[in-house]
């Protein structure tokens, strides 16, 4: 296996191209001169014989060759890094290590995390968001929060909570608009582009709501769901809001939702959030987080039912 592996200078200099989109400030990166970090990627690509790059006038770009290599070598060198570093520094303590979708990470995740490190200041926590699944255990992940129906993780995932959608805006959109449902029509409507979750889709919506050939005032789409909401609070337009996760911007006023759908079944989905964990007997400081976890989603299950929104935990 290891006779198998490519050159690890290589890999290393490839990664810093990679990462920088330039051959220059690669080897500034690594102190070594332009012309030894592109011998080093061309020994890469006659080793692999496939080429990595696509060397332009002024500019480069990977291939799907060398965009797939540096998704599998940027986190393996990540890791040898950050493990390497606390060697020296004479720590063997790892951050408790939790992933989820971007947008899970930006709206549930990040606005509490400060809670956690104030009632537990000697743990460190590493997020990472990623809209791809990772494996746990090969990426050295203790902790993920999944989105999915439950036949699609594995045995002792807990569900934290269920999708429920609902049409959320700024305070001064929803005032005009939320009135009846044809008003929704006379404001931008911001789009999630990710086809794969239908019930994320404002077309989806129109048509359960009994207005398939409506014609809003017009669309902004938006590729991660994180613009969507801020989009949103910025009073750009009408969002879909996934309520678990905006509940915050709820509680504080940042957001309004259409009230008059809040307390009944529409806008419910077959997906939920589940937790998993990398290790059925995790380390004391994982429990740690893992249980703290669970005990802010029972708070904000709760918070949801006094609102008016039912949300089954």
């Amino acid at each position: 296996m290891l006779l198998n592996l490519p050159p690890l200078d290589a890999i290393r200099g490839f990664v810093a191209v990679a990462r920088r989109m330039s051959i220059t400030l690669a080897a500034n990166d690594l102190c070594l001169t332009q012309s030894a970090v592109s011998r080093q990627v061309q020994s890469l690509e006659e080793h692999l014989g496939t080429p990595l790059l696509i060397r332009k006038h002024r500019s480069i770009a990977l291939t799907a060759e060398g965009a797939r290599l540096f998704e599998l070598a940027l986190p393996w060198l990540e890791r040898l890094s950050e493990y390497s570093q606390s060697l020296r520094q004479g720590e063997r303590l790892r951050p408790v290590t939790i992933t989820a979708a971007i947008s899970a990470a930006a709206l549930w995740i990040l606005p509490r995390l400060g809670a956690f490190q104030a009632l537990h200041p000697n743990i460190d926590v590493r997020v990472s968001a990623n809209n791809r699944v990772v494996n746990l255990k090969h990426d050295s992940v203790d902790l993920a929060i999944r989105y999915a129906r439950q036949s699609e993780v594995p045995v002792g995932a807990i569900r934290l909570f269920g999708e429920k959608v609902l049409p959320v805006a700024s305070q001064k959109v929803a005032a005009r608009a939320f009135n009846n449902p044809h008003a929704l029509l006379d404001e931008v409507l911001l789009e999630f582009d990710e086809m794969a979750r239908p019930w994320l889709q404002w077309s989806d919506w129109l048509l359960a709501t009994g207005m398939p050939q409506a014609k809003p005032k017009a669309y902004l789409h938006l590729n991660q769901y994180d613009q969507v909401i801020q989009a949103a609070i910025e009073g750009h337009g009408i969002a879909l809001g996934r309520v678990a996760l905006i509940l915050p911007m709820l509680k504080d006023g940042r957001l309004v939702a259409l009230a008059a759908l809040a307390d009944s079944s529409f806008g419910n989905s077959d997906y939920a959030y589940w937790l998993i964990d990398e290790s059925p007997i995790p380390r004391s400081d994982v429990r740690e987080f893992r249980d703290w976890i669970i005990g802010e989603v029972q708070q904000s299950v709760a918070e949801l039912e006094a609102m008016g929104i039912g949300h089954r935990p």
